[in-house]
């Protein structure tokens, strides 16, 4: 259980540290963006646990009245110019991902993407890019005789990056809130009802 505390504890803390490192210049024009989108479509792709981040971004989008869909889905419709295109990939190499920043620009849309690697590929297609780092910083057990033994040890692959999305768009949520005038109430009428 030690090794569970120690993570745990890891995380916050890296999630912290990201969220202070992040520019906020670019969040402001990332939130800029979002605003001007209202009354376009705004699709959000990820891949594999950055996809689950992004569905849970766009379920809050969906509360705060935007018209979005997540990439990939049967009812996903077409996208058209000056729609946006909000992309979550921490290496920015993903095929999928980059292969629909791609379309998405060819298209007309605006591209803001939320990654780890702001040179990589998705990162040479986005308008905005707003960098998040994803690594944590490797921790040394003093349990000897702990199976893992004296090897470094932190969260697995992509967690950090995962982690830090998803708490750093809640709190996009809220700025997105308080500027367009929304309310817990509010949002909760449009919650789902059939579920």
């Amino acid at each position: 259980m030690r090794l569970l505390k120690v993570v745990v504890n890891e995380l916050l803390e890296g999630v912290r540290n990201n969220t202070d490192d992040v520019d906020t210049n670019q969040v402001e024009k990332m939130i800029t963006i979002l605003l001007e989108s209202k009354g376009h479509k705004v699709m959000v792709i990820g891949a594999g646990r950055s996809g689950l981040v992004g569905r849970g971004f766009a379920m809050r989008l969906m509360h705060l009245g935007f018209d979005v869909y997540f990439v990939g889905e049967t009812v996903t419709p077409a996208m058209s110019r000056n729609d946006l295109l909000f992309v979550i990939s921490s290496s920015g190499i993903t095929t999928s991902v980059v292969a629909a920043a791609e379309i998405g620009k060819k298209i007309g849309a605006r591209i803001v993407a939320i990654t780890s690697h702001p040179s990589s590929p998705l990162g040479r297609i986005a308008d905005i890019i707003v960098e998040l780092r994803g690594k944590a910083t490797a921790m040394k057990t003093d349990q000897p005789s702990h199976p893992l033994g004296a090897r470094e040890l932190h969260p697995p692959l992509g967690t950090m990056f995962e982690v830090t999305c998803e708490v750093f768009l809640d709190g996009v949520t809220v700025e997105l809130m308080n500027r367009l005038g929304e309310t817990e109430e509010k949002m909760l009428m449009r919650h789902a009802n059939i579920e």
